[in-house]
Order: C-alpha cells, then sequence, then structure tokens
C-alpha cells in the first residue's frame, strides 16, 4: 500500500514539475495521471498492490468532497451574486457538451456503418 501510495503522490509532484517547468495550463494532478495511464499501459495493467490501493482510495472518495463544501459554503455571498452567470454557464456548457457528444457518436456510427443513409 506504502509503495501504490508513493508512485501516485510521485507522479502528482513529477506532474506539477512538468506544468511548471513548461509553463502549461494542465494542473499538474492531471499531468500525473497521465504519467499514471502511461505506466499502466507500459506495465500491461496494475499490480495487485496499486489495484487494492486504489479500491481503497476510491471507497473513501466522499471524504474529498469535504474541503469543496466548505469552500462553497465560505463564498456564499459570491455565489449569491454570481449565481445566475455560474447557473448560465453551467446549463450552456452541459447543453455544448451533449450535442458535440451526440455529434460525436453521430459521425462515428455512420463510419462504422456506411451503407446506411442518414
Amino acid at each position: 500500500m506504502i509503495s501504490a501510495l508513493a508512485l501516485f503522490l510521485s507522479l502528482q509532484l513529477a506532474g506539477e514539475v512538468i506544468r511548471l517547468a513548461l509553463h502549461l495550463p494542465v494542473p499538474g494532478p492531471v499531468i500525473g495521471m497521465v504519467l499514471l495511464l502511461a505506466i499502466l499501459i507500459l506495465r500491461g495493467g496494475p499490480s495487485v498492490e496499486l489495484r487494492a490501493t486504489s479500491n481503497g482510495l476510491l471507497q473513501h472518495l466522499s471524504l474529498l468532497f469535504v474541503p469543496a463544501g466548505t469552500g462553497v459554503m465560505l463564498h456564499m455571498g459570491r455565489l449569491g451574486d454570481e449565481g445566475v452567470a455560474i447557473l448560465t454557464a453551467l446549463v450552456i456548457s452541459t447543453l455544448i457538451g451533449l450535442a458535440v457528444a451526440g455529434l460525436i457518436l453521430h459521425r462515428l456510427t455512420r463510419q462504422a456503418n456506411p451503407d446506411q443513409t442518414p
């Protein structure tokens, strides 16, 4: 378990170092996850210890929402002031995401079955 946690934290640190060194607009933990994906692909999948540690972390995932909930409570006034803009951005971005996903699915299914007429 310790070695799996050390791997997760070292990849997060590596992601932060890469982000700072290259001035990337991507969060360091996201870069760390990409590095983890590359390692898992090269190894052919996770080890038993890595799988067990990941499952243990996922079982307690709800604890990670406590800081986010605290942040929301601390900025309740700001949410009240900018609530309409936030809600509008959420709705529009959700609709755009659904539309793009639908278009991609439509194009991919047309490529997979070219003999069907639209």
